[in-house]
């Protein structure tokens, strides 16, 4: 990965940051998002108030309504269990919004490490773990996390040793995926409040784990 790239002050990992939207040209894909909206507030299919107030209801979302399902997931197996199998139905039980795109939850086992990637842009859970990175969003992260995950993985400072598969799951605009992360040792006697305060955005993309307490 080349070392010309952009850094944050508060930019943690040794895994480049490379915002490659900044200063880029505005493409035909960009030209047909505007017109469609345009388009649309013109035959009053909402407004364009509506549109600015959608846009400020994703964007005021966090990672903190992913980690309470996280948290509710590591205390009650049965909502666990409906949670791997319908995200977006499991998150209404908790009084979430998960949207209206699909959201498969992919579990991190002994045995098994998940990490997501959208490999054509940018589709990600924003409902459920806020706006996206722009690591997530960089050329380098979407291209090789899918040729060398491990080594992606240890720029990130996490290992995964080589008994333990790794799986890349690629979102789509279709489905989007979340990973639920193993519930760390030492953590037993810890209530859902303080279980959230443990999970983290990047524990939930796959890129980190939750180390043990």
């Amino acid at each position: 990965m080349s070392d010309h790239h952009h850094h944050d002050d508060d930019w943690p990992y040794p895994h480049p940051k490379q915002p490659d939207t900044e200063d880029a040209p505005f493409t035909d894909h960009m030209a047909m998002a505007e017109a469609v909206t345009e388009l649309l507030i013109d035959k009053n299919i909402f407004t364009a108030d509506d549109m600015r107030k959608m846009v400020e209801y994703i964007d005021s979302k966090s990672p903190a309504e992913g980690a309470r399902m996280v948290a509710r997931a590591w205390t009650d197996p049965d909502f666990k269990g409906r949670m791997l199998k319908d995200v977006n139905a499991a998150a209404k039980e908790l009084d979430i919004d998960a949207g209206t795109i699909p959201i498969r939850c992919v579990e991190n086992t002994p045995e098994a490490h998940n990490v997501i990637v959208c490999t054509l842009c940018s589709c990600y859970p924003r409902m459920l773990l806020g706006l996206p990175p722009d690591w997530y969003k960089s050329r380098a992260y979407r291209s090789r996390v899918i040729r060398e995950p491990r080594k992606v993985l240890a720029e990130f400072g996490t290992d995964i040793s080589d008994a333990v598969e790794t799986r890349v799951h690629d979102s789509t605009a279709d489905l989007r995926y979340m990973v639920l992360p193993m519930r760390p040792k030492g953590s037993e006697g810890m209530n859902e409040d303080a279980l959230a305060g443990l999970v983290t955005r990047d524990s939930m993309i796959g890129v980190s784990v939750i180390k043990d307490l």
